[in-house]
């Protein structure tokens, strides 16, 4: 009878695993997505973003009003603000007289703007506003953020699939020889440059698919990809992917966790868009839908 009791014990732990298990994954999505939307809401995340000017040479005028090369919200209330010279690349701020300002913290007055290495320069905050110069290909402009933007004070939720646990895949890594620079199209009709370790290859339904990847670097992978749901359900332009850099040649990708780019949320990111072999004839639905009001445009 012990014998009995034991295995119909044991069955019963057995049959419990699977659904711990499946418990455990949701817990882990659903913490995910809350800790993105975090992300997203934050002081200067993307829903802050309110504005991206492209710098011409010369004298480019800050201010909040018509006529200003560089136009500060109306929270900005001192009217002008200063002027950046531009030239030769390089970007230097005046601030005008009278106006509180800090560059990374400290006061500001005469400040450098010029992008670094890495395609950001020095933060300039007055108020609720802030602003720097970014690089983008040949192109050098301001991206202008504030932080009680209408964008963020509307803000209630992201929209989401189902959780669904057959949509996290083990794909297959197959990496180049040397990393290959490749040319990843962009929402400004350019490209980006970036470095591509190799392809991950995977199969949804009877389907045979692949991703070009991109060294997103600290151990991640980087997946701009586009599927048949952005033309009704998720961002038309597609969506990103991270995933952990490879366990021997093995890549798990979690569509449960694909999100949306920044260009959902604001018109003035200069988001990367999915290279031709990364746009799928198929329906993946999972991660983020689409956000408000977008079209994907």
């Amino acid at each position: 009878m012990k014998g009995v009791f034991l295995f119909i014990l044991i069955m019963l732990l057995v049959a419990a695993i699977p659904a711990q298990t499946k418990t455990s994954y949701r817990a882990e999505i659903e913490k995910w997505r809350a800790e993105h939307e975090t992300e997203i809401k934050k002081d200067n995340g993307w829903l802050t973003v309110v504005g991206l000017f492209w710098l011409k040479t010369g004298k480019n005028t800050v201010g909040a009003g018509s006529g200003y090369d560089i136009e500060l919200t109306d929270n900005f209330k001192a009217g002008k603000f200063g002027e950046i010279d531009f030239s030769g690349g390089k970007a230097v701020l005046t601030v005008a007289d009278g106006v509180n300002a800090t560059a990374n913290g400290k006061p500001a007055r005469l400040v450098d703007l010029t992008p670094d290495e890495k395609g950001k320069g020095p933060t300039i905050t007055t108020g609720s506003q802030s602003f720097f110069v970014i690089k983008r290909e040949d192109r050098v402009g301001v991206r202008l953020k504030d932080s009680n933007s209408k964008a963020r004070r509307e803000f209630t939720h992201l929209n989401w699939f189902e959780i669904d646990p057959k949509l996290r895949i083990n794909a297959k890594f197959e990496k180049y020889e040397t990393p290959k620079e490749v040319l990843v199209p962009n929402v400004l009709g350019g490209e980006f440059k970036m470095t591509s370790p190799g392809v991950v290859k995977f199969k949804l339904g009877d389907k045979d698919f692949a991703f070009e990847t991109i060294d997103e670097g600290e151990g991640q992978l980087f997946i701009i990809f586009r599927d048949l749901t952005s033309r009704t359900e998720t961002y038309g332009a597609g969506r990103f992917l991270y995933a952990d850099w490879p366990v021997g040649d093995t890549v798990v990708l979690d569509f449960n966790k694909a999100e949306n780019p920044p260009c959902a949320f604001t018109e003035y990111a200069t988001c990367p868009l999915p290279p031709q072999q990364n746009r799928l004839q198929i329906e993946i639905k999972a991660g983020e839908k689409r956000y408000g009001k977008s079209k994907g445009k």
